[in-house]
């Protein structure tokens, strides 16, 4: 490692920041991975949960009470996180691939009206 490089991971260190931009971190990108990710945790998270809840219920143990409540909101925390990533694979492409902006709720703009035939108009 050389100077410069020394000195750019001393600055991550001082400034508590990363400075390398991550292609996969972005919104729209890797989203198969991502989803991947997020639901493998989201059945890990379920099963953990039911697990801690049946051992709780018989044997009345305090930790494991916990730990069923504390799975129960990760699971909850894992499905919002799965169904963003759903989302962001079923929203539109334009033509070079980019996902099209979502619009705010109740703003979308009306369908196109079709020309209609000067025939038929008149």
């Amino acid at each position: 490692m050389d100077d410069s490089e020394m000195a750019e991971h001393s600055s991550c260190r001082v400034l508590g920041r990363m400075t390398i931009k991550l292609d996969v971190l972005q919104c729209g990108s890797c989203e198969e991975l991502k989803l991947g990710v997020h639901s493998t945790a989201l059945g890990l998270a379920v099963v953990m949960g039911a697990y801690n809840a049946a051992a709780w219920l018989t044997r009345r143990q305090t930790h494991l009470a916990v730990n069923a409540v504390l799975y129960a909101a990760l699971t909850v925390w894992e499905q919002k996180h799965v169904a963003h990533h759903l989302a962001e694979l079923r929203r539109p492409r334009s033509a070079d691939g980019a996902a099209a902006e979502a619009a705010e709720p109740g703003t979308a703009a009306p369908p196109a009206i079709a020309a209609v035939p000067a025939d038929v108009a008149a």
